[in-house]
């Protein structure tokens, strides 16, 4: 959630804001539904105080001015009661539908106007011609998708034999390097209620994403992003424990993985993938520190696997509905031959901690503070290993792997 006192000393000014964001977004309806909640909410709480009154009045003695007034104020109460109800309604459901504000050196526009800030390495050249991570992972026997449709449906993968020993090395390495960084390893549940995808900020908005339990009133995570916002919610800390930095490695389940081209088969989009995340929380004066920290943590993963990659700075459109700022981190695919995304690490300032409740204070008898919460891959698997597939593969179709990978007794 944004901050509503912003809205209503500088409204023209992040209304603009919302609109760099996202265009569709009724930031000027907004400030109105704030503007009649609380026109109304006086108007009930002075109604009320005058019916007190004259319910005191009426302790000497009811007289016929009395009764009159009680029954006009009554009706007239009654009548704004209801109107404020619906108006708190409409306000709510269209706050909670309001993305973040991007911050100042933030590109302004959709993926076009994306900044590439950073490059890292060369483009592997091949003396063959190379194939993409599909036909070499089915070759070797790596990953099954027909067995995976037939058991459950589309874009879903069934992972084999030296292929799982693959995905175990790499979150072994993975959640070895981020603790490494300073992140603390967790392991929360997959199913999550509907509160907690609301603090996160993926419900209203993306609840159709969102694979649902509706007989228990639980849903899958899309990230452990969701779990670890909620670990701290209604928390307040002191200055002295912070920053809480956590890393944690899950399976996370998307709908929105479908209606893609056939560039985009095999692993490049699934509905269930593994990721190690990163997410921190802190006072908002160290965030930029703390963003810097998990871009490093995740190139240090690439870096270590002798990946080509780049970083870009995302345009306002192209920014996640809770974030503020964020890069992404993208690698290339000598078999798409094109940059992917395997970590996007983004800013929230206080978005998620307005939602959450999570504060701070410096002392005791200190005023509270929201925090800023952050979050970044660090990596999201299935696009990693088509990296390391398609850029280490040999002529024979067989894969060399990078040695960093081969001191877990996997491969």
């Amino acid at each position: 959630m944004i901050d509503l006192l912003k809205l209503r000393e500088n409204t023209e000014a992040v209304i603009n804001a919302l609109k760099k964001k996202d265009p569709s977004f009724d930031g000027q309806k907004l400030a109105e539904l704030d503007k009649q909640q609380r026109a109304l909410l006086v108007q009930v709480e002075t109604l009320r105080a005058q019916k007190n009154q004259l319910a005191a009045q009426a302790k000497g003695g009811i007289t016929p001015e009395i009764r009159e007034q009680s029954k006009e104020i009554g009706t007239t109460l009654k009548s704004k009661t209801e109107e404020l109800e619906q108006v708190s309604k409409d306000f709510k459901e269209l706050y909670l539908r309001c993305p973040n504000i991007p911050a100042d050196d933030t590109p302004v526009g959709g993926k076009e106007a994306n900044k590439v800030v950073k490059t890292v390495g060369e483009q592997p050249v091949f003396d063959f011609e190379p194939k993409n991570h599909v036909d070499l992972g089915l070759a070797l026997g790596w990953f099954d998708f027909e067995a995976a449709a037939k058991m459950t449906g589309s874009q879903f993968v069934f992972y084999k034999d030296e292929g799982v020993k693959l995905i175990y090395a790499l979150m072994m390495f993975m959640m070895q390097n981020n603790m490494k960084h300073g992140f603390t390893p967790m392991l929360p549940p997959y199913l999550v209620n509907e509160k907690s995808l609301e603090v996160a900020g993926n419900f209203p908005k993306f609840k159709d994403e969102v694979y649902s339990v509706p007989e228990e009133g639980l849903y899958l995570i899309p990230t452990s992003e969701v779990s670890l916002t909620n670990l701290y919610r209604d928390t307040t800390f002191m200055s002295s424990e912070l920053p809480k930095r956590m890393t944690s490695w899950t399976s996370c389940f998307r709908r929105e993985a479908g209606g893609y081209g056939a560039q985009e088969r095999g692993l490049i989009r699934i509905h269930q993938f593994e990721k190690a995340e990163l997410y921190t929380v802190c006072e908002p004066s160290k965030a930029n520190d703390e963003l810097d920290r998990m871009l490093a943590c995740a190139e240090d993963i690439l870096q270590q696997l002798g990946l080509h990659y780049q970083v870009s700075l995302l345009a306002s459109q192209d920014m996640s509905f809770q974030s503020a700022k964020t890069f992404d981190i993208e690698v290339w695919m000598p078999g798409q031959q094109k940059y992917y995304e395997v970590s996007s690490g983004s800013n929230c300032t206080d978005f998620q901690a307005r939602r959450g409740g999570m504060r701070f204070k410096a002392h005791q008898n200190d005023k509270t503070q929201l925090v800023n919460t952050l979050n970044a891959s660090s990596l999201a698997l299935p696009r990693l290993m088509v990296a390391l597939i398609e850029t280490y593969q040999q002529a024979d179709g067989t894969i060399k792997l990078p040695d960093a990978l081969k001191g877990f007794g996997l491969l």
